[in-house]
């Protein structure tokens, strides 16, 4: 009897010791806790001893770093009052567990929704003072570092850290954007045809230059050739000159044989000229002058 009795507690020390003991992993902390109260956290790896069930319990929480994302776009009000759609990310880790497990116990839906409360709480105070043009093209790391800064106050009261938040997209909502489009469909077409009417200004402009160019490179070729001209008349003058200096007489029987070439061109041409003029002196005697 004292035999099965001894048996027995054996049996029971062991169920106890064996319900007590568990295991930690690297990538988590473990809260061990009586009847609601913290008890010990455990943040190293390894083998640990607890009371067994009810006397104690033990939870397990991450201790790597998280994400969490917009499920839909959060609505804000840019500086000149324009409603824009923010797409956001953060990621996040535990750094107080006994904090974090105070505030939401293990339930990860709920850090979830507080982180979404803070980060459109920050992304409010920080977009409100800048317009649309400042958040997408200004000082993006500025706006990111101050938006961080708001958040990491609110989220150290809960045990958590914030890592990193980033702006994935930035949208008009659906009210606004037809407007948003006929815009910037407006600012389009009225630089376009600015630059329309400043090609063609710029054309004509360069038409109005070619086409003095061209009359200048006309008139100088034109003045040039007149001076090429003269000088081969005068060239050509003085050597006829020369050459019937040599001969007078045939030179004057030359310029009648012209004369009588340009006045009888044709053959219904008629003449009236006294016969014993100089003109037919040539005509009626191709031997004078001899």
């Amino acid at each position: 009897m004292r035999l099965v009795i001894s048996l027995a507690g054996v049996l029971l020390m062991l169920i106890t010791f064996l319900t007590g003991i568990f295991v930690v992993d690297q990538r988590q902390y473990a809260i061990v806790f009586a009847r609601g109260e913290v008890k010990t956290v455990i943040e190293n790896p390894g083998l640990n001893f607890k009371l067994p069930a009810p006397f104690q319990n033990v939870i397990f929480l991450d201790k790597r770093t998280l994400s969490s994302e917009t499920q839909e776009p959060d609505r804000i009000i840019t500086a000149e009052k324009m409603n824009i759609l923010v797409d956001w990310y953060v990621k996040w880790r535990i750094v107080d567990p006994t904090l974090y497990y105070v505030s939401f116990g293990a339930d990860e839906q709920r850090t979830q929704d507080r982180l979404a409360q803070i980060v459109k709480a920050a992304l409010n105070d920080e977009i409100t003072k800048r317009t649309l043009r400042q958040v997408i093209a200004g000082d993006r790391e500025g706006l990111m570092a101050a938006i961080k800064k708001k958040m990491s106050e609110e989220a150290r009261q809960i045990g958590l850290r914030i890592v990193d938040v980033r702006i994935r997209r930035l949208d008009y909502v659906e009210q606004i954007n037809h407007s948003v489009y006929e815009r910037m469909k407006s600012e389009r077409t009225r630089v376009a045809n600015e630059l329309r009417s400043t090609g063609a200004a710029d054309s004509e402009k360069i038409q109005a230059d070619a086409d003095r160019q061209r009359t200048v490179i006309m008139a100088e070729a034109y003045r040039e050739a007149e001076k090429i001209r003269g000088q081969g008349d005068a060239a050509a003058t003085r050597i006829y000159a020369q050459a019937f200096g040599q001969n007078p007489e045939f030179y004057k029987f030359y310029r009648s044989l012209e004369a009588y070439r340009a006045s009888f061109n044709k053959k219904t041409d008629v003449m009236v000229v006294d016969p014993s003029s100089d003109f037919f002196r040539y005509m009626k005697n191709p031997r004078q002058g001899r």
